[in-house]
């Protein structure tokens, strides 16, 4: 006879899980779990607690646990899937997904579940037709519209965009995230009614903070368009400190950081690997620097050469080489190895038959000491542009939850800049001659000459095609969707000024 807890002991800890007491929860569904080894349902409770809590593998555990327990349970396969998936393991959370359809063939959830790892995975009309199948169990699933606009954002179809988002507002109106969205996507004037239905929505005393963080983005936009500067920055300040709070972000731990890969860096030096790749294989190269200095208008421009493929941001480098680049590795050149073949096993899936493969993640900075010890012919494009407007652009910027963690606080930004500047001059005086440094601005004013040069460093023959990035239709899963659609064009950098009286002389010190 299988045993099972009173039911009031599951509803007490459903109700504390509903307060946000995870820990909690996962201690005493831990010890329960001793007591009453095969109730299914306590094996989901932890894991869902531990899944909040970030511990992803005792989450994975828990709901594996659950479903072996059931397996005509379908919402363990969900919750399977989703923690799989935070993991990046993509396939095996979609053969979850896809259990849990089989057991109950109307569940939405499952659908748009399928759809958002699809859509991580790039696999954008599969994602599209999975976002589908959920709306027409449930129409009024206003999430599943939105990531449909989302995914002809990203590929330049803007007016698709645009229908898409209005369809989900039209279905929930009050959605605050599909406002976001769509106010990036024209240029606001006063008449506008979708201003007076966002302002409804931020004076509304029971919206939740997450809620009125889009809204609060997105009125920085409406009042920018409007020219009405100070209230455009007063939206775009409470909005960046809203988002701080719900991340609960230090700038400590960066400066932790930072320090243990400075520290770590000569001991990687020492053992380096000396053999070069395979010339069969695929090899990667870098481009890297802040965010918003130009890195995704430069992958462009590469990947319009016909032997290189842009894979877009990869998080292999900080996936499998985290541990070695801050000292917590003790048998460095094996781990390096390791390292090696990790990356290059998921940069192959990337390829599709081209010889060069773009990494565009701009926080690979970070790693310039681990790739170059790694991968000795590693080609790293280091993209610099104005310090102000890139620590301007980062601040007014809503990044998801992959984004970085110190843009909602302006003195955090510059924080983090300096020290970004200090590694950067820390690599430069151990790989100097290895690093190629693209200033943004020259690419703007000398655009042919500086490609020439920057497609010269990369040891492939020249391509007119790459003086045309405008025309690369790949996706872009940045927030540069739009401008790299456009021509290659001038006076970007000094978009910051308007706002310049509202900064409290922030930027003081970069010129």
């Amino acid at each position: 006879i299988i045993q099972l807890p009173p039911q009031e002991t599951i509803d007490r800890l459903i109700t504390l899980y509903n307060q946000g007491q995870l820990a909690v929860v996962a201690e005493h569904a831990k010890k329960l779990t001793r007591e009453f080894p095969n109730a299914f349902l306590l094996w989901n409770i932890l894991g869902a607690a531990n899944k909040g809590l970030g511990r992803l593998t005792q989450a994975e555990e828990g709901f594996r646990k659950a479903s072996q327990i059931d397996p005509n349970f379908p919402g363990a396969f969900n919750n399977l899937g989703a923690t799989l998936q935070s993991q990046g393991k993509f396939e095996e959370a979609a053969a979850a997904y896809t259990k849990a359809i089989q057991i109950k063939p109307d569940y939405f959830e499952a659908y748009y579940n399928i759809g958002n790892t699809l859509s991580d995975q790039g696999k954008f009309d599969e994602a599209i037709a999975a976002y589908t199948q959920a709306l027409s169990i449930k129409p009024d699933l206003a999430e599943a519209q939105t990531n449909i606009g989302i995914i002809f954002q990203e590929r330049g179809e803007f007016d698709e965009a645009v229908a898409a988002y209005t369809q989900a507002l039209s279905i929930k109106p009050r959605y605050a995230e599909a406002h976001r969205h769509l106010s990036l996507m024209k240029k606001f004037k006063s008449t506008d009614p979708q201003i007076s239905a966002m302002r409804r929505i931020y004076t509304d005393p029971s919206i939740s903070d997450e809620d009125r963080c889009h809204i609060c983005f997105a009125l920085a936009k409406v009042y920018e368009d409007l020219h009405e500067l100070k209230r455009s920055f007063e939206f775009l300040k409470e909005g960046n400190a809203l988002r701080k709070k719900a991340i609960n972000y230090d700038i400590q731990q960066h400066q932790k950081l930072f320090s243990k890969i400075r520290k770590t860096a000569p001991l990687l030096q020492k053992h380096s690997l000396n053999k070069s790749l395979n010339t069969n294989t695929p090899n990667p190269i870098f481009i890297l620097g802040m965010p918003r200095s130009g890195t995704t208008l430069v992958e462009q421009i590469i990947s319009s050469h016909s032997q290189i493929n842009g894979a877009g941001e990869l998080r292999y480098t900080d996936k499998y080489g985290f541990a070695i680049a801050t000292g917590k590795v003790s048998q460095l050149s094996s781990a390096l190895n390791m390292f090696r073949k990790q990356y290059h096993d998921e940069l192959v899936k990337h390829a599709f038959g081209k010889p060069l493969v773009t990494d565009k993640l701009p926080e690979n900075f970070l790693y310039i000491g681990l790739i170059f010890s790694a991968f000795p012919d590693a080609k790293i494009v280091h993209v610099t542009r104005d310090a102000a407007a890139t620590c301007w652009s980062i601040y007014s910027h809503y990044f998801d939850i992959n984004g970085p963690r110190y843009c909602y606080d302006l003195s955090d930004v510059v924080a983090f800049y300096r020290m970004y500047q200090e590694l950067m001059d820390f690599w430069n005086k151990h790989f100097s001659n290895r690093i190629y440094h693209l200033d943004y601005e020259k690419l703007t004013l000398k655009q042919e000459n500086e490609t020439r040069n920057l497609i010269n460093y990369l040891g492939v023959r020249w391509e007119n095609a790459c003086l045309a990035p405008h025309q690369n239709d790949r996706m872009i899963k940045t927030l540069s969707y739009q401008q790299v659609r456009e021509k290659v064009y001038k006076g970007s950098s000094q978009k910051w000024r308007k706002f310049k009286p509202f900064l409290n002389e922030a930027f003081e010190g970069f010129d």
